[in-house]
C-alpha cells in the first residue's frame, strides 16, 4: 500500500503552468522526517542537530562545578575539625610529638652541671655528668679538666624541635657578670620515654637588655596622696609582721592578706603615687623600703663586721587597689606594680 506523499503543495505551484507540470514525487524515505515546527504547535522533541552536544556538554560542565563545591564545603570544616591546633600565620612544627616541657626540664638539669666544674674536683663532676651522656663519649664531654667555671639562674630559654625524637635546647644562665645561652642537641627515646645529650653544646651571647623608652609621668592627685598614707603606712608595718589583728582592719572586707611573718621589717613608704581621676576604687602605686634582718650572731661571737651578716634594705614597688567606704579606706588586693622606672 503506497503512502501519500508528505510534501505539501504550494498554491502558487498549482496556479503555474510550467511547475504544474511536475508529477508528485514518489514515496522517499526522506520524506518521512518530521517537518519543522510551526508556530503555536506543541514541541515533541529536539528538531535541531548539531547544537545537541553543545548543551549535553554544558550540563556536564555545570554539574560538575556543583560536585565540586558541595564536595568542598563538606570537606572544609571536617578538615578544621581534625588539624592541631596551629597558630595563625605560623606554619605546623616539625616532629610535634617531641616532648618539648620534660626535654627543655632535662637539658636546663644538663646545663647546671656542664657549665660548673673545678679543676680540684674532676671525679665529682664526672659522676654528676653520667646520666646525661650516652656511653662510650669522654666523661668530662669536652673538659680538658683543668680552670674552673661558675653559672646559675639557668633557665629553658627555646627549644627548636627537629622531628618527633630530636631536638635542641637553648638554655639561658649567668656565670659572673655576663648572661649567656647554651645550646643542647638532645634525643628523646619515644619507647623508654628517655632522654639524652646528643653531641657538644655550644655557648651563644644573651642579647642585651632592651632600650626602656621615657615614660610620661601621670597627673597625680596630690590630695588623695596625703590622705591614704598614714593608711598604708600602718598597713606595710602590719603586713611586714603577719599583724592578722591589725591587717583586718586595713583589708577590705573579703580580702585575706598573709604578708612576710617578720621575714623583712617595714622602715618606710618611700614614694605614693594615686592617678587621676578621682573615685572611690583607686589603683595606688607604693614604693616600699624594706629592712633585711642581719644574721644573729652567737652568745660568743662579736658583732659581726662582714656586710654581707649586716641588716640591710631593699626597696620594692606595689600596686594597690585601694576602696573607699564612707571616710576610710581599705586594702582590697596587693600586687607588684607596673612599670615604674621612668627609662
Amino acid at each position: 500500500m503506497a503512502r501519500r506523499s508528505t510534501v505539501q503543495r504550494d498554491p502558487r505551484i498549482a496556479g503555474d503552468p510550467e511547475l504544474s507540470a511536475y508529477p508528485d514525487f514518489p514515496d522517499d524515505p526522506d520524506l518521512d522526517r518530521v517537518p519543522a515546527r510551526r508556530r503555536g504547535t506543541p514541541r515533541n522533541r529536539w528538531s535541531g542537530g548539531g547544537g545537541r552536544w553543545l548543551v549535553w556538554a554544558g550540563r556536564a560542565v555545570l554539574w560538575a562545578l556543583i560536585i565540586v563545591i558541595v564536595v568542598n564545603g563538606v570537606r572544609a570544616p571536617f578538615e578544621r575539625l581534625t588539624q592541631p591546633n596551629t597558630p595563625a600565620g605560623t606554619a605546623p612544627v616539625a616532629g610535634e610529638g617531641f616532648p618539648t616541657v620534660p626535654g627543655s626540664a632535662f637539658a636546663a638539669q644538663f646545663a647546671e652541671v656542664y657549665l660548673n666544674f673545678d679543676g680540684a674536683r674532676l671525679e665529682e663532676r664526672e659522676s654528676r655528668l653520667a646520666p646525661y651522656l650516652p656511653e662510650g663519649v669522654e666523661s668530662q664531654f669536652g673538659w680538658d679538666g683543668l680552670g674552673r667555671m661558675s653559672a646559675g639562674a639557668v633557665q629553658p630559654y627555646g627549644i627548636e624541635v627537629v622531628d618527633a625524637e630530636n631536638a635542641v635546647v637553648t638554655v639561658a644562665y649567668q656565670s659572673e657578670d655576663r648572661r649567656q645561652l647554651l645550646s643542647v642537641p638532645i634525643y628523646h627515646d619515644r619507647s623508654a620515654k628517655r632522654f639524652v645529650v646528643a653531641g657538644r653544646p655550644g655557648i651563644l651571647p644573651a642579647p642585651g637588655a632592651a632600650d626602656l623608652p621615657p615614660k610620661p609621668a601621670p597627673d597625680r592627685d596630690r590630695a588623695a596622696e596625703q590622705e591614704l598614707r598614714p593608711s598604708l603606712e600602718g598597713f606595710f608595718k602590719a603586713y611586714a609582721a603577719s599583724d592578722t589583728a591589725s591587717l583586718r582592719l586595713y583589708a577590705d572586707a573579703g580580702t585575706t592578706l598573709e604578708g612576710f611573718s617578720g621575714a623583712l621589717t617595714f622602715l618606710q613608704l618611700k614614694d605614693l603615687s594615686v592617678p587621676l581621676p578621682a573615685g572611690s576604687t583607686r589603683q595606688v602605686t607604693a614604693t616600699v623600703s624594706w629592712g633585711v634582718p642581719a644574721k644573729t650572731p652567737t652568745s660568743d661571737e662579736p658583732e659581726p663586721a662582714d656586710p654581707g651578716q649586716m641588716g640591710g634594705k631593699l626597696e620594692q614597688a606595689y600596686l594597690l587597689t585601694m576602696v573607699k567606704q564612707g571616710d576610710k579606706w581599705f586594702v582590697k588586693d596587693i600586687r607588684g606594680a607596673y612599670r615604674s622606672v621612668a627609662g
